[in-house]
């Protein structure tokens, strides 16, 4: 069998699709996986190295304020699908899936219009604009929260949760403190911005490293690629205070964690609920429609995370943190309540729908 899975642009939108190619490839060995996504963007990166090979369109999204770069912006999407309809063509998919940003638009547009079996997997509880143009024609649309018929057709939604690397819940603490070499009788706090950092969480962290190092709080924080000269300076590794400009062994640090600062991306909030951490949760504001904040409230609202708001985060944060580091019970609580949110099966139900969707 030959399958196709396109879109990106964030980690949240990559490392979901490479998930799905996982499944795929540990239940049909021989089938063949091709990624398309959008030249300069991270997948291009990310994919190879997960081991797949991938394709990139030269296509960008639509500005949202008025720009030279929208003047070329019909240009690219019709080079965009006529390249994409080119690869369906050529590769003879079983099966397309899309996983949301603007490169799987060309390609579901050229699978679709072909009669190619699609299905689209929507990561937050705010659909993406892709998702939402794409949706009548698709066969399937699997997502991750409740009440996605307000943007969707009812009769095509199946409720899967998003898919995460199941081995990001099974690190084991001690190789975690040993891997970061942090000091087993501490406490730790751990920072993501997501996978191209938050400026936000990167000044109030910064602002806070003297508090945590005269705390005895250790941390592990990523930065992203853009702030971590900087951090890289603020840090006091002698003290375990550690910036990183990207965590490859997630498993380890959410083993290592006590506490988690973080993002409200479909995928931060997905690992959260597998994982079972006590959690802060910072919705950028930077995101269409808001819907971090909307991804975030579907926890808070269960009792299952806290919420500061990017507004507040530069007053509030660290001592939100501290605050619930040195209560145990209610890390507990956190703890209980948003394992209960998890759908560790969400992979696995995907590539179900996708290979009955070949049967029929």
């Amino acid at each position: 069998m030959k399958f196709i899975i396109s879109g990106g642009g964030t980690g949240g939108h990559i490392f979901p699709a490479v998930a799905i190619a996982n499944e795929l490839r540990q239940r049909l060995p021989d089938a063949e996986i091709l990624f398309v996504g959008a030249n300069g963007r991270m997948e291009m990166t990310r994919v190879p190295e997960a081991g797949y090979k991938i394709v990139g369109l030269d296509i960008t999204g639509l500005q949202r304020r008025l720009t030279p770069k929208n003047l070329l912006f019909p240009v690219r999407v019709f080079r965009s699908v006529r390249k994409a309809g080119k690869l369906i063509e050529e590769f003879r998919p079983d099966a397309v899936v899309g996983v949301g940003g603007y490169a799987s638009a060309p390609v579901l547009l050229a699978a679709t219009s072909r009669a190619i079996p699609a299905l689209i997997q929507e990561q937050n509880s705010y659909a993406g604009l892709v998702n939402k143009l794409l949706a009548k024609r698709v066969n399937k649309i699997c997502v991750a929260y409740d009440g996605m018929e307000k943007f969707f057709p009812k009769d095509k939604l199946i409720l899967t949760g998003n898919p995460v690397r199941t081995e990001i819940a099974s690190g084991d603490r001690a190789e975690a403190i040993k891997f970061f070499d942090l000091d087993p009788s501490k406490k730790t706090i751990l920072v993501i911005g997501g996978s191209l950092g938050a400026r936000t969480l990167n000044l109030a962290t910064a602002a806070a490293i003297s508090r945590l190092r005269d705390a005895g709080i250790q941390l592990l924080w990523q930065t992203g690629k853009l702030y971590f000269p900087e951090a890289r300076q603020q840090a006091d590794q002698p003290h375990n205070l550690h910036a990183l400009e990207f965590i490859q062994r997630m498993d380890l640090a959410y083993a290592a964690a006590d506490v988690v600062i973080s993002r409200a991306g479909a995928l931060s909030v997905s690992e959260l609920c597998l994982t079972g951490k006590a959690s802060i949760l910072v919705p950028s504001p930077n995101v269409a429609e808001d819907h971090q904040t909307k991804n975030a409230l579907a926890l808070v609202s269960k009792g299952a995370a806290v919420l500061i708001t990017d507004e507040h985060a530069p007053s509030r944060l660290y001592d939100e943190a501290l605050r619930l580091l040195a209560d145990p019970e209610r890390q507990k609580q956190l703890s209980t309540r948003v394992r209960e949110l998890a759908r560790p099966n969400a992979t696995a139900t995907i590539v179900d729908e996708l290979l009955n969707l070949i049967k029929k």
